[in-house]
């Protein structure tokens, strides 16, 4: 699988500390990025796993283009959006729609985008979690594949419900990549 990320690669890790055991069902093939800097890159790098960043365009649909051709060279069976903050377009899901899952720490359909644990907690709801679904074209709308409950404190802040669904997101996405890819070996 192919792996993208925008940022500290937390997500990456489960992953690859996952993908290192003996018994391991996946294989990451690479790990990229938009940004330069993002520290998931050094995570892959110390990995043993191959590097590549797509900086973006000013030309959205170009840099859509590039990012599918460059994810496509490494031939994945799946393609995991690991905290990567930017919305693909339409020639990468025709390359691989169906096979581009992501994760969001809220339990969708409720609280899509990018500040799913802020309008929780403004929600005022009682139990958060995280979702791991299939990318389409809309915002968080793709077909759900699990979820996991977590529990709102009374005192939760956005940071400390965050972390506390990170924690369950990991899990849940080594669990469901994991059962993705044995599907794929049948």
């Amino acid at each position: 699988m192919v792996v993208l990320l925008s940022g500290s690669g937390t997500l990456l890790q489960a992953l690859l500390d996952a993908s290192a055991r003996p018994d391991a069902d996946f294989k990451i093939v690479a790990v990229g990025s938009e940004q330069t800097e993002a520290y998931g890159l050094t995570r892959a790098l110390e990995a043993g796993v191959p590097t590549f960043v797509v900086p973006m365009l000013p030309d959205r649909t170009a840099w859509d283009r590039r990012l599918t051709e460059t994810v496509a060279a490494y031939r994945p069976d799946l393609v995991v959006s690991a905290g990567f903050m930017k919305l693909v377009g339409e020639a990468f899901l025709s390359e691989f729609g169906g096979r581009f899952i992501n994760s969001h720490p809220a339990l969708l359909p409720s609280f899509p985008g990018m500040h799913g644990v802020r309008d929780a907690l403004a929600a005022g709801v009682k139990v958060s979690g995280t979702t791991i679904f299939v990318v389409d074209e809309g915002v968080d709308t793709g077909r759900i594949l699990a979820q996991k409950a977590v529990e709102v404190a009374d005192d939760d802040t956005e940071e400390t419900l965050h972390e506390r669904i990170k924690v369950v997101e990991r899990e849940l996405l080594v669990q469901v990549v994991t059962e993705l890819l044995e599907e794929n070996d049948d």
